[in-house]
């Protein structure tokens, strides 16, 4: 039985230092530019729109 409360009170501490993690990476700005990194990839090809020249 003992096991029990240990286990509830360590799945409790993690699940409040992880809880802890994310609200300090919503505060910092991780989550505000989703967007971008997603059509980043699609924007690099774009940018060389000649291919590169050969050389001999």
């Amino acid at each position: 039985m003992n096991v029990i409360f240990l286990l509830i009170t360590a799945s409790t501490i993690v699940a409040g230092v992880f809880l802890a993690a994310f609200m300090w990476a919503v505060k910092s700005g991780q989550f505000e530019d989703d967007r971008s990194p997603a059509v980043r990839m699609l924007a690099e090809n774009d940018l060389r729109s000649t291919p590169p020249s050969e050389t001999k």
